[in-house]
């Protein structure tokens, strides 16, 4: 081959070896796969892998609503270590996004934390169904240096995870260790579950989990956090390092949540007397700017005097914390519907609860 020649095929050479790696084939990790770690859905080996957030094999006992938004896997994150320069997605979603109230994003997402950072949202299009299979690319091309990887999981529809991409040269890791070793349970409403959040990452969980370093478990029911003494042994079942009660609103009465407040409370002291447990009194509705609502201030003066009965009685590690300390009457543009929080009223919500749970658990907060 003679110098022009040689020239030739090796210029060639170098214009395609950036493409030809950039179509290079991923790698796929199934899932699930002890390469990853699943987080925030404590019963995910126990139910072979699926994304429920209560167990499968109790599912009869539960109120059928309940059990339906029990495998939307709110709180639920795949956890790992890459260096990877590339990252990728595989999923199947069982419909479209259909909610009023809440982006389609919050209902169906899968966000991106890179290192703590927000990178993306994989979410189902209009034409998603059963068995129908999306990829969705994060980010490619990138540098080859190590990044702490958290996907956090849909708050609104189930989705079955079925594959993470990396390039075939990545190793995987690993993620980072939380502050403490049990995870912060919070049961309630759909504000608990995420409802108005515009994508998972911005739940009050998910953001206090970022500000704290903490490891948390979701089992909020849109509709139907009422109380009941079967899902109160659930959350019971739980190793937490802290419970976060607030289920007032979904009971239609304050005699209706009288009759099942103490007994709930009670139910988890009786399995963990020394762990801390909050009490969250509502938050504040856009409503309430217009007239009293006797309802919500008789739940809220239940909920304390529950609390204030069992600390005369000596319990020193449950705390009352006032909902609209949280989120009140001056905060009103942290409400989507008037009723639930958007995503400025997560971060009010988890920047209140932050000092709070930081002191109950010996963390320092930081933001």
């Amino acid at each position: 081959m003679n110098a022009k020649a040689l020239t030739f095929s090796l210029l060639i050479a170098v214009h395609l070896c950036p493409l030809m790696a950039a179509d290079a084939p991923l790698h796929w990790i199934p899932l699930p796969s002890s390469q990853v770690q699943m987080d925030g859905l404590p019963w995910y080996g126990e139910n072979g892998g699926e994304l429920f957030r209560l167990p499968a094999k109790l599912k009869d006992t539960y109120h059928q609503p309940v059990w339906e938004l029990a495998q939307s896997p709110s709180g639920g994150r795949i956890r790992f270590r890459t260096n990877t320069s590339i990252l990728a997605i595989r999923l199947e979603y069982p419909g479209p996004p259909s909610m009023k109230n809440m982006h389609a994003f919050g209902q169906t997402g899968v966000d991106l934390y890179a290192d703590g950072v927000y990178r993306g949202t994989a979410t189902a299009d209009q034409d998603a169904k059963a068995g129908k299979t999306s990829e969705y690319t994060y980010f490619k091309d990138q540098p080859r240096i190590d990044r702490e990887i958290t996907l956090y999981l849909p708050l609104y529809m189930s989705v079955k995870v079925l594959a993470i991409g990396l390039d075939a040269e990545a190793h995987v890791r690993p993620a980072k260790p939380f502050a403490v070793s049990g995870p912060v349970v919070y049961y309630g409403t759909s504000i608990t579950q995420g409802g108005c959040a515009s994508r998972p990452g911005m739940s009050y969980q998910a953001i206090l989990g970022r500000m704290l370093n903490l490891d948390f478990v979701n089992l909020g029911f849109s509709g139907n956090g009422m109380g009941e003494p079967e899902l109160g042994r659930a959350v019971a079942s739980i190793n937490a390092s802290c419970f976060v009660l607030d289920f007032a609103q979904n009971n239609p009465t304050v005699d209706s949540l009288t009759q099942v407040y103490a007994p709930f409370v009670e139910i988890i002291r009786s399995t963990h007397p020394e762990t801390p447990v909050l009490l969250i009194t509502p938050i504040y509705a856009a409503h309430e700017s217009w007239s009293r609502d006797a309802r919500l201030e008789g739940m809220r003066e239940l909920i304390r005097q529950v609390g204030a009965k069992r600390i005369a009685a000596g319990d020193r590690h449950l705390e009352i914390i006032e909902g609209t300390d949280l989120l009140g009457p001056s905060r009103g543009d942290g409400l989507v519907d008037g009723t639930h929080p958007n995503d400025l009223g997560f971060q009010w919500m988890a920047e209140g609860l932050a000092g709070r749970i930081a002191k109950v658990l010996g963390l320092r907060a930081e933001r």
